[in-house]
């Protein structure tokens, strides 16, 4: 699986995203895949803030989903992995996976689901086709299809 993400970002987790098993609480598992995606756009050199300022275009997350497949521990290095796995009328669906620093060991998955949203109206709009031919040119299956 890791070989389906061209991304990925490295964490080293700290005391305080332990809970007293000494596992990563649950919800910190969000904030990594928030943090992946925000590097994600940058490695793709998408100013994200300038297109909203720009725009008045938004995402708004309609959905979160993380599924746990292993624990991870305090002082643990690990990869969050990040692709665009579908892009709708007005969503973009983001596909998430955690794995153990530079291995194929599994700890977590997840999807992520963005509505593109006019931030006066709040209502959806089409995904904007300059980010669609970005995102296209390194998501080779999003590409040929």
């Amino acid at each position: 699986m890791r070989r389906d993400f061209w991304f990925h970002h490295p964490f080293r987790v700290r005391y305080s995203e332990v809970d007293a098993q000494a596992v990563v609480f649950n919800a910190h598992y969000l904030t990594y895949f928030d943090t992946a995606i925000t590097e994600y756009f940058r490695a793709l050199d998408y100013d994200y803030l300038g297109e909203v300022a720009r725009t008045g275009i938004d995402f708004h997350t309609v959905k979160s989903l993380v599924e746990y497949k292993a624990p991870i521990r305090f002082d643990e290095e690990i990869d969050v992995c990040v692709r665009v796995a579908r892009i709708g009328r007005s969503s973009i669906t983001l596909a998430l996976a955690i794995f153990a620093k530079a291995s194929d060991d599994l700890r977590a998955t997840g999807e992520i689901i963005w509505v593109a949203t006019d931030q006066k109206t709040h209502q959806s709009v089409a995904v904007a086709e300059p980010l669609r031919r970005l995102i296209a040119s390194r998501e080779t299956a999003l590409a040929q299809a």
